[in-house]
């Protein structure tokens, strides 16, 4: 998955497959990695992994603070490149396209691949309605939807972040206003507006009280419906209730992958076990 160069075929976007007309079947391979590695100038990072996501599983990635899981979730739609000194190996394949083919451009990687970050981050000058419709934004004139469609794709991702209700009275005002636990429903409104296939989830919940972060779980949870969700935490208990399968990283290298249950209760590696049970970490 070596870099693209800035001086060779012209990028070209890959081509739009909205998620409600492309999902395939449950525990389909999806997004597939093989032997990835991350770094920050000379600091390995994430060290020969290979992990598949599946359709509409949530998968949870665990493991101490500085093992990686963050920057192997950048990988999956091209931000870890943004970062100053960082390059990547190896290869990451969606839905049949090599994500970092020379071809490929990045920001059409990312209307795919939908990243929502641990703090809340809403447009502070927009309102909740054009917070949630900013990338849309950026479509090319011919791909942009009218007004009316807008309308329509705000309030359909608000209603699939249980946020409707609570904001369609004030569509208008700034998204500022909201709660913290509203405004990060809000930033996971605006990447479902993209019509995502995955959804990547760094920390969530990390900033927020008890009962935001549950409302975010139970939302979690339901979007797996529709949706891939990758999620990144540093709480097992969370991991343990929104996830199908769960992925334990330690020192840039992943240890093991098993649905959640087993991970957690018959883990078949010594570390895991080490790290659920709380001897370290």
């Amino acid at each position: 998955m070596t870099m693209p160069p800035t001086t060779a075929v012209p990028a070209r976007p890959m081509t739009p497959v909205p998620a409600s007309h492309a999902a395939g079947e449950p525990g389909q391979v999806l997004l597939d990695i093989t032997g990835l590695n991350a770094y920050f100038g000379a600091a390995h990072v994430v060290r020969n992994v290979s992990l598949a996501f599946r359709e509409r599983e949530v998968t949870a990635i665990i493991g101490p603070s500085g093992c990686g899981k963050s920057t192997l979730l950048r990988c999956l739609n091209r931000m870890h490149e943004t970062v100053p000194l960082a390059r990547a190996t190896g290869r990451i394949v969606f839905a049949g396209q090599d994500l970092y083919a020379p071809e490929v451009n990045p920001i059409e990687v990312r209307r795919h691949i939908g990243m929502v970050f641990q703090r809340p981050t809403p447009f502070p000058t927009l309102s909740i309605r054009d917070n949630v419709a900013a990338g849309l934004r950026v479509l090319k004139r011919g791909q942009r939807p009218n007004r009316a469609e807008v309308d329509r794709i705000v309030e359909t991702a608000l209603r699939n972040t249980a946020l409707w209700d609570e904001v369609k009275d004030r569509l208008h005002t700034s998204a500022v206003a909201l709660s913290g636990g509203q405004q990060q429903r809000l930033c996971i409104a605006r990447a479902l507006a993209n019509s995502p296939r995955v959804l990547l989830l760094d920390e969530p919940t990390a900033s927020l009280d008890p009962l935001s972060t549950q409302k975010v779980e139970e939302l979690v949870y339901d979007l797996r419906q529709r949706f891939t969700v990758v999620i990144v935490t540093h709480n097992m208990q969370q991991a343990a209730r929104v996830s199908d399968r769960t992925a334990f990283m330690l020192d840039g290298e992943l240890v093991e992958v098993a649905p959640t249950h087993k991970l957690f209760t018959t883990p078949s590696d010594p570390r895991t076990e080490a790290y659920v049970t709380g001897r370290f970490g």
